[in-house]
């Protein structure tokens, strides 16, 4: 394996963290948003983008995963299969979840209501990524995977 490869390889244990940080990041900003709770239209407009913007970053990272990313590693590492199933268990939770959220949303749940929503998807979303990069993250230095950042990780 060259340099170029390596560095090509350990970039993707790199991107799923800088990933990862993005989504916490952008979490964080809309439980920001929704704790500030002015109930203005304006404000409940900002609260829809955010809540929209971060469901549709999470959701694009996972379908990524499911598509591109789990089934290179299951077909490399057989041995990590089960991990694979439990993590897309997780990504079908974490998509029930962010449902709840955009239901509550378009019916202009309470900032309290909301912000229960993110509490749930904060603690599972925390844990998944903690899990995953307990369990990828040394696979993903050394996995051979031909494909475009934005395609395995999402539109981040």
């Amino acid at each position: 394996m060259t340099e170029g490869e390596k560095t090509r390889l350990i970039a993707w244990a790199d991107e799923m963290r800088r990933v990862h940080d993005r989504l916490r990041t952008a979490l964080r900003v809309t439980q920001e948003a929704i704790a500030a709770g002015d109930p203005a239209e304006p404000a409940a407009r900002d609260l829809l983008l955010f809540c929209h913007g971060f469901c549709a970053a999470l959701t694009g990272h996972h379908e990524g995963e499911d598509r591109s990313l789990f089934p290179a590693i299951g077909a490399a590492h057989p041995e990590l299969r089960d991990t694979i199933r439990y993590l897309e268990q997780d990504h079908s939770m974490i998509g029930h979840l962010l449902g709840g959220l955009q239901s509550a949303v378009d019916q202009a749940a309470t900032p309290e209501d909301l912000g229960k929503h993110l509490e749930g998807i904060a603690a599972i979303m925390e844990s998944h990524f903690r899990y995953e990069e307990r369990k990828l993250l040394g696979v993903l230095e050394s996995l051979a995977l031909d494909a475009d950042v934005g395609e395995v990780f999402g539109p981040l």
